[in-house]
């Protein structure tokens, strides 16, 4: 995400607002409260439409021409959570907030096509090292890795079934995959015995 955003009060006037888009080269910015929390979006579709209106006469402002509820993601959400709502709700660019839905960000499709646009060596590369090697603690041979179009193949024999449902977990997370097939194999867990 970029954390040096753009962002106007609900009583910023259009023309501003304008202004903003072609200065800094951006395409919509969030409108935030008093206290930094996102009130609604303003995209350069809405101010288009609205400086018709605003040349016959009257000042419009942010607070009459935004978009609510505006349509955010948190800080810690997955980058695939913040592509699939931007597709599902036909938008560019969405603004990142923390737990009291306070602007902290902005992350743009842009931003978004660029981590799924990673090389998939260093997709593998990344699982490897991160998952196999420090989160298993197993060799980087124990599991054989191979990514094909951000989607990542995981064959070899793990010891528990646990082992294995971490590594897909944890694979799904690394950003640039858009799938894991599992072909990992186990031992069945040992049955639980009393103790004497």
């Amino acid at each position: 995400m970029t954390d040096d955003v753009v962002s106007a009060r609900s009583g910023t006037p259009v023309a501003d607002m304008a202004r903003w888009l072609g200065e800094y080269n951006i395409n919509g910015l969030p409108v935030v409260d008093a206290d930094d929390r996102v009130i609604g979006v303003v995209s350069a579709t809405d101010l288009k439409r609205t400086q018709r209106a605003a040349a016959a006469g009257g000042v419009l402002t942010a607070g009459a021409v935004m978009t609510t509820p505006a349509r955010t993601v948190r800080a810690d959400d997955s980058v695939v959570r913040a592509a699939r709502l931007m597709s599902t709700s036909g938008v560019e660019r969405l603004p990142v907030v923390d737990e009291e839905a306070r602007l902290v960000g902005m992350v743009t499709r842009r931003d978004v096509l660029q981590i799924f646009a990673r090389p998939d060596t260093d997709i593998g590369d990344e699982v490897t090292d991160e998952i196999v090697v420090r989160a298993l603690w197993l060799g980087p041979k124990s599991v054989d890795v191979s990514v094909t179009d951000g989607v990542v193949t995981l064959s070899g024999h793990l010891e528990t079934s646990g082992a294995v449902a971490i590594a897909v977990w944890m694979t799904r997370q690394v950003d640039g995959v858009t799938g894991v097939v599992n072909r990992l194999t186990s031992q069945h867990e040992a049955p639980y015995r009393q103790p004497a």
